[in-house]
């Protein structure tokens, strides 16, 4: 049985589906829920006056909260079913900052959803769940 499983978040349906599997099939492994912000995303939000500088700032503070936000989210999911989980954020493009996160963080199990929020991900497997694992040092279950 996996002793550290990872279950990278975001707001679909999947990854709270992840969650829960991992939960559920882990019960006495260390879970760590993983929100990965992109920081090519940032700048795809609008509303914000000021320098490139100041932009980026704002953009990774809002993006920092919402973070949080998804975090505490999964932590309550997580005691609704009876389970206590680490929490953690990173900053990076998606698979390969979860791919980095396994390797560097002694997790010897990933459980991912199929699909996330991001653009193209959602027309295919989920391109991010598809690179975790080609790349992942450790299994992955992939959760529909």
């Amino acid at each position: 049985m996996p002793e550290h499983v990872l279950v990278p978040v975001d707001d679909s349906d999947q990854s709270t589906d992840a969650l829960e599997f991992a939960c559920r099939e882990y019960p006495d492994a260390t879970i760590t829920a993983l929100h990965v912000l992109d920081p090519r995303g940032f700048y795809g939000m609008t509303n914000i006056e000021g320098t490139a500088e100041t932009n980026y700032e704002k953009l990774e503070a809002q993006n920092k909260e919402r973070a949080e936000a998804l975090l505490e989210d999964a932590r309550e999911q997580a005691a609704e079913l009876g389970c206590e989980i680490e929490t953690d954020h990173a900053v990076g493009v998606v698979a390969d900052a979860i791919v980095d996160y396994a390797a560097d963080h002694d997790v010897d199990h990933i459980a991912i959803g199929s699909h996330g929020r991001t653009g193209a991900s959602r027309i295919l497997l989920g391109s991010v769940a598809e690179t975790v694992a080609r790349r992942s040092p450790v299994p992955v279950a992939i959760v529909r």
